[in-house]
């Protein structure tokens, strides 16, 4: 099944029978846009075994990363699909979390925050940028500016996410714009992917947590994406979900 979750799409395969023998070289293969199905990566659902079901999320480029949080949502849809109960708990690779699935909106629990590094100063192409780090699964670099629309996402993105200050592995890179004490706009330069994206999960909550730590928002927080489509982040009980609408595009079969 291939899903839009908030503008970010995936292709979904049910691989409980371990039909998907090299997880890595199929993402290579069917995430070129134009040349095959096209997504902004591949997630199997797999037996877990300790939650309801195991989610593996691999990049267009075969990289595998330990969690995604609009990934995260797509996959609990899809598990519903594909028999599951509408509330249940997702193995990834970044730790066990839970998931509640009302028709098309799905709300996922996103792990910890970890490694805040506020205030890294890099100077990149005679520009000056403020770095705020915070890893929500996958690490981020938090920057923000007066005016989202302006941002060379691209070219900026990504020297920032090969600095050497984030090597070996780089690191994902959100512009964020504040609105106003509950609203932020962002958009995301995605490693893996190697390329602005039209949303990122794990993305809207490091900038939301990030601007929550300066004094910038408040929770309930609203991260506009690109997609004319918003997510909506909630902090209760010490824990961070994530929420929004995910849409099915099609139901196929790979030949």
């Amino acid at each position: 099944m291939k899903l839009s979750a908030s503008g970010n799409d995936f292709i979904l395969i049910d691989n409980r029978g371990n039909i998907v023998s090299n997880p890595s070289e199929s993402a290579r293969k069917i995430c070129k846009r134009r040349l095959s199905v096209g997504a902004d990566g591949l997630i199997l659902l797999e037996n877990a075994d300790t939650a309801t079901i195991r989610m593996l999320y691999y990049n267009p480029d075969g990289s595998r990363a330990p969690m995604c949080g609009n990934g995260a949502r797509a996959v609990a849809y899809f598990a519903v699909q594909c028999g599951f109960p509408n509330s249940l708990t997702v193995e990834t690779d970044a730790g066990v979390i839970s998931a509640t699935v009302k028709g098309k909106k799905v709300c996922v629990e996103m792990p910890e925050p970890k490694d805040y590094r506020p205030g890294i100063q890099l100077a990149i192409e005679e520009e000056s940028f403020t770095i705020f780090y915070i890893n929500t699964g996958v690490p981020h670099a938090v920057v923000f500016v007066a005016d989202i629309g302006s941002v060379d996402v691209k070219r900026v993105g990504r020297l920032i996410r090969n600095h050497k200050e984030f090597a070996p592995d780089g690191v994902n890179v959100d512009f964020v714009e504040i609105r106003d004490t509950h609203t932020a706009a962002i958009r995301t330069y995605e490693r893996g992917i190697e390329d602005e994206t039209l949303a990122c999960g794990t993305g809207a909550v490091a900038s939301a947590v990030v601007a929550q730590k300066l004094g910038k928002i408040e929770f309930p927080a609203i991260i506009l994406v690109r997609k004319p489509e918003n997510l909506l982040i909630t902090y209760e009980d010490n824990r961070y979900f994530l929420e929004g609408m995910v849409t099915p595009v099609y139901l196929g079969k790979l030949i």
